[in-house]
């Protein structure tokens, strides 16, 4: 198993099920740089769910107050991950709002979205959580904050994988 860790993203939205879209997109890279933006809601964007503001903390108004447009993340997204694999935790809804982003903007992705559990052998899902409880108390990020939620889980499978090694290297 490769020991590079790869990019990680993670995505907060107005809800879930129909009618959703992303509200903030956060990533974090194996160099350590993290990137994070509120997306502007495009006219036809109008679902929102008080319950997942209640998660994330993230007021609607704030988003067209501080919000990207659609097409301005898009490229952003594009010229920094363009060619790799992008790891989320949550793929099923991550990928239907990331295409709910990019048809907004009219772009192609040029990245791909994977899933992060196709990086966890048995052991690391053995210790996913109690890692990832670790890592959390160690960073102090807030919670159901995109580029916060994108560290600690690039930070937990570091050290999910460091935990289960066999073979390290010193």
């Amino acid at each position: 198993m490769s020991r590079v860790l790869p990019v990680i993203i993670d995505i907060e939205a107005s809800g879930f099920g129909r009618g959703s879209y992303p509200i903030e997109i956060g990533y974090h890279m194996p160099d350590g740089r993290s990137w994070c933006t509120l997306v502007h809601p495009e006219g036809d964007w109008t679902h929102w769910d008080p319950a997942a503001e209640a998660v994330h903390g993230i007021a609607r108004a704030l988003l067209f107050k501080h919000g990207r447009s659609p097409a301005e993340i898009c490229l952003t997204l594009n010229s920094e991950l363009r060619g790799q694999p992008v790891y989320c935790d949550a793929w099923a809804y991550d990928y239907v709002w990331l295409s709910r982003l990019y048809d907004a903007a009219s772009l192609p992705m040029t990245f791909r979205l994977k899933d992060l559990r196709e990086l966890l052998g048995e052991c690391e899902q053995r210790h996913w959580h109690q890692v990832r409880t670790l890592v959390e108390q160690r960073l102090q990020v807030q919670r159901h904050r995109a580029s916060g939620d994108a560290r600690t889980l690039f930070e937990t499978l570091g050290a999910a994988r460091n935990r289960c090694c066999d073979d390290c290297d010193g």
